[in-house]
């Protein structure tokens, strides 16, 4: 490896190679850095030149990456995330932020956690724009690149663990949702009545079994799985006026329940847990911005209020007719 004389290092072109890795077209890169197209393939020439590398080379479909531009890509994020921090002014003032948020998790999830913190970001810094990524993704990947700044999940990332913060805003146990006339809606909620009902399960990423057929194969026991589906919003329709039970976190249950054809119940109490927290995780890159650990703060708030008030929750979603 040869030694670099970062006297002579041009910082502007790192800033046009992460533009090009990113749009992966010399036109858009260009577009994005205000910049016109033969500048930008002239400073992609440099680059090759810098790096003794093509770095985008064309194919059938368009420009492509090489290897060595792809392992080009996170440590270049992390440099220039790096060097805007160096020369940035300390401090954070929401009243004239204009900074887009990015935050990721589930529908529901959303709906739950973030609607509160949204509502307070809109009061407190009205020019930043809100972006929430509710696709089953990989969110940890997402905050790796520095897509998104916040995201809320229960699952923990299975590679590079170091790399990321979290913070426990929730613990979650799951309960029961069916309509008001199924079976199950009232007299004991016995396991073997459990197991004897129809069931449906929301598979969001529409792999593996589920968490309560995993428990129950532990304890040599089976339920009857009739309908799958890949949204907690069809659960309400595949509830009313039919037999089938849904075993949801109880936040999401609640909030399914507002609709008054709905009732939830415990689970069986051999099948009852102590809960599992939900987490606000956000990537290394992010923790010491003055901006994002206002953000953090402002989240974190939201989502304690509305777990430590169940009043409040309650009166937020539309009074649920939820039974105990």
């Amino acid at each position: 490896m040869h030694e670099v004389n970062l006297r002579t290092l041009d910082l502007n072109l790192l800033v046009v190679l992460q533009a090009l890795l990113e749009a992966r077209h010399v036109s858009h890169a260009a577009e994005r850095l205000n910049m016109s197209q033969p500048a930008v393939s002239r400073a992609l020439g440099r680059l090759r030149e810098m790096f003794g590398d093509a770095l985008l080379v064309r194919s059938p479909s368009g420009l492509v990456l090489t290897e060595r531009a792809r392992d080009l890509q996170q440590p270049l994020a992390d440099a220039l995330t790096g060097i805007s921090r160096l020369v940035a002014e300390p401090g954070f003032d929401p009243t004239t932020a204009t900074t887009p948020v990015r935050l990721g998790c589930l529908d529901l999830e959303a709906a739950i956690y973030l609607a509160p913190a949204v509502e307070r970001l809109r009061r407190a810094a009205p020019g930043m724009p809100v972006e929430i990524h509710s696709h089953p993704d990989d969110y940890f990947g997402l905050l790796a690149e520095g897509r998104l700044h916040l995201a809320i999940s229960a699952l923990e990332p299975r590679q590079r663990q170091a790399e990321f913060h979290r913070r426990v805003i929730d613990t979650i146990w799951s309960e029961c949702l069916m309509s008001r006339d199924n079976p199950l809606a009232s007299g004991p909620m016995t396991l073997d009545r459990y197991l004897r009902a129809r069931h449906g399960v929301v598979a969001i990423t529409g792999k593996g079994p589920a968490i309560m057929d995993q428990r129950l194969e532990a304890m040599g026991r089976n339920r009857r799985v009739v309908l799958r589906l890949s949204s907690f919003f069809n659960v309400p329709d595949s509830c009313v006026g039919t037999d089938v039970v849904f075993s949801l976190p109880h936040r999401i249950a609640s909030r399914l329940a507002r609709d008054s054809l709905l009732v939830t119940r415990p689970l069986p109490e051999a099948l009852q847990s102590a809960g599992f927290p939900m987490y606000l995780y956000w990537h290394s890159r992010h923790h010491g911005d003055p901006m994002h650990q206002w953000l953090r703060r402002l989240v974190m708030n939201g989502a304690a209020d509305m777990a430590s008030d169940p009043e409040k929750e309650h009166e937020r979603l539309g009074g649920s007719q939820a039974t105990p």
